[in-house]
């Protein structure tokens, strides 16, 4: 399952012709995020495994397994700005039960980033996913 605004992404991706015109695509993602507030970087919101500093700020509207996932985040990598965004499209707006069910590294893969990132990049986003699953799981089963 992938939002619209993924499907977007996934369109743009393969109207790009080389990787460098996507990296760049990435990066301008990134570029229009609203920077994260400085109170909100705290240790409790980074996310451990990322060679970049990156943190995810969870919002939920709603609880239980209905709640309507989504969350602001931030880096200090302009690229890895990218991904946060592109992750940002992949689960916003789905319900906490959903964005576990979403199968990240296949859907990430129709963009080929899994062939296109370095090993530390590639680790970064496994632990950015891994984050973002953890706190939609802990937030369906609450009731």
């Amino acid at each position: 399952m992938a939002t619209d605004s993924f499907e977007d992404i996934v369109s743009d991706f393969d109207f790009l012709d080389d990787w460098e015109d996507r990296y760049r695509y990435v990066i301008e993602l990134g570029k229009k995020m609203a920077p994260l507030p400085e109170p909100l970087r705290t240790s409790a919101t980074k996310v451990d495994g990322c060679a970049s500093q990156v943190w995810i700020v969870p919002r939920l509207d709603g609880e239980g397994a209905s709640a309507k996932f989504d969350f602001e985040g931030d880096s200090d990598a302009m690229i890895v700005r990218g991904l946060i965004a592109i992750l940002h499209e992949l689960y916003a707006g789905l319900t906490v039960e959903e964005v576990v069910g979403v199968d990240a590294p296949h859907e990430l893969g129709r963009l080929g980033l899994d062939q296109h990132l370095s090993s530390q990049r590639s680790n970064g986003l496994r632990a950015m996913i891994g984050r973002i699953r953890s706190i939609a799981g802990a937030a369906a089963e609450q009731v």
